[in-house]
């Protein structure tokens, strides 16, 4: 039982020793490169999956700090620039909003919520599609993993309808009937509500950290402003789009009703510990939305929070030490934007900003910006997962549309959108892929087709609808 498989391993390795003593590009700076030949093995290996994605940023960190790329000459200031990711207040907004999501979950607040709004809408193939997407979306401010908020909320309570409506994973004959459909439907409007607001998946404040680097201030109003026409669009949209493209054979479900109901009689009335969890949750949004107002920084808001759950006893200190997601998040998260920043403040991004944008410098920024979004979006093939994009290709494409005249806010929100959005084309594009995967009910081509259907009904409603919105407000 080894944690890191040999041939990944290896490939890994040999891609990063490769890269350092290629020769180094006029114009960059020997540290930039030599950064960069660390960083691009490290996402190299999470992509290949070589090992975890916190021991392939560990080794990443050491290796920064063991080789002094940060600080030649230098090795105690090295250590401190290799660590200094932890440090960041985005981290630890997305750390903090980890813990606060455990509370949800550990007093059945989210289960409640996707059975209430079945109850309401689940007397029909589609009305259960929409009350299992609006429980995601209604979650997706304060559980920033989406991963934890379909792995543990949503898929459960619909693998349970879908086998209550006779979708059998075991039986491929009956996933057709409704298994199918809500499979893909819950999978792909977790990816919409995951871009709709800061906090609702890691890279979304990846995205905005490497912004801010290049000058771009994104708060957590101004992104859910720019995402909320878009977003809700395509949250509209798709279980109508799928309906058609893939209809389940089952449209009435009319029996799904009485079984939440019987779900939600069986879980008692709401407890104490449940609306302390909703008045948090009330608290920390208007703290979110209205934080530059009352001068309050959306990580201080989310410390208060989490403070408010410890205080009331919803959360424990163990229920803190226990939730290795959140720890996990935390270190791979610091050593990736730690390497992204020092890639920008180092100038690798700039330059290779300006090698791309020699490509589009005959462009006006209006022919530039969809040839860049759709290369990114595109490029996901790649990707195992949002973060591991916004990683590797967010400030370089940032750059390139930024030095085409592309406005900078916009391009922004949009590239981090992408990240997510288009984990819709494969079977392993996003962290709560494997987990809709593994219920059996898609089949790896009718995944991949669909998912290319529905990638570019987001890409439609994001240029067209979400471009007229960013005029309105003021955007370009």
């Amino acid at each position: 039982m080894f944690e890191f498989r040999l041939k990944p391993t290896v490939i890994t390795f040999v891609v990063g020793i490769i890269l350092w003593f290629l020769p180094i590009p006029e114009g960059l700076e020997p540290n930039a490169w030599h950064l960069f030949a660390i960083f691009f093995a490290t996402i190299t290996g999470i992509i290949l999956k070589a090992g975890s994605m916190g021991s392939m940023a560990v080794l990443g960190m050491t290796f920064c700090a063991f080789t002094q790329v940060l600080a030649p000459g230098d090795p105690a200031q090295s250590v401190t620039n290799a660590l200094s990711g932890f440090g960041n207040s985005t981290i630890w907004l997305i750390g903090l909003a980890f813990f606060i999501a455990r509370g949800i979950i550990k007093t059945g607040l989210g289960t409640r919520l996707a059975y209430y709004f079945i109850r309401l809408t689940g007397k029909s193939s589609l009305g259960l599609a929409y009350g299992l997407n609006t429980a995601d979306l209604l979650l997706s401010p304060a559980i920033p993993s989406n991963t934890a908020r379909s792995g543990a909320v949503i898929y459960p309570i619909m693998k349970s309808i879908a086998m209550d409506m006779g979708s059998d994973p075991e039986k491929v004959e009956t996933h057709r009937r409704i298994g199918s459909f809500l499979t893909l439907s819950s999978y792909n409007a977790n990816m919409i509500t995951s871009v709709m607001f800061l906090t609702a998946t890691a890279s979304n404040p990846m995205a905005q950290k490497f912004a801010a680097d290049m000058g771009i201030s994104i708060s957590w109003t101004s992104w859910a402003m720019a995402a909320v026409v878009p977003g809700l669009l395509c949250f509209l949209l798709l279980p109508v789009v799928l309906y058609k493209l893939y209809p389940p054979e089952i449209k009435a479900t009319t029996e799904a009703p009485a079984v939440a109901l019987q779900k939600l009689k069986s879980m008692g009335a709401i407890s104490i510990n449940e609306w302390m969890m909703i008045a948090t949750f009330f608290i920390l949004l208007g703290l979110w939305i209205f934080g530059n107002v009352l001068a309050i920084d959306a990580t201080t808001a989310a410390f208060m929070g989490l403070c408010i759950l410890l205080l009331s006893g919803v959360l424990t200190w163990e229920d803190i030490k226990s939730d290795k997601n959140a720890w996990d998040t935390i270190v791979w998260f610091s050593a990736l934007v730690m390497m992204g920043s020092y890639l920008n403040a180092l100038g690798f991004v700039g330059w290779f900003g300006d090698l791309m944008a020699a490509q589009f410098s005959q462009m006006r920024w209006q022919m530039a910006f969809p040839l860049i979004i759709l290369v990114y979006a595109y490029c996901h093939y790649m990707f195992a997962s949002g973060t591991a994009q916004a990683a590797a290709m967010y400030p370089v494409f940032l750059a390139v549309g930024l030095s085409v005249g592309v406005p900078g806010e916009m391009l922004a929100i949009f590239l981090g959108a992408c990240s997510t959005l288009m984990g819709c084309l494969t079977h392993y594009g996003h962290g709560p892929a494997p987990i809709f995967y593994g219920s059996k009910y898609v089949e790896i081509k009718d995944w991949w087709k669909q998912g290319f259907f529905i990638s570019v009904l987001f890409l439609l409603v994001w240029f067209v609808a979400g471009g007229a919105w960013w005029k309105l407000i003021g955007l370009w």
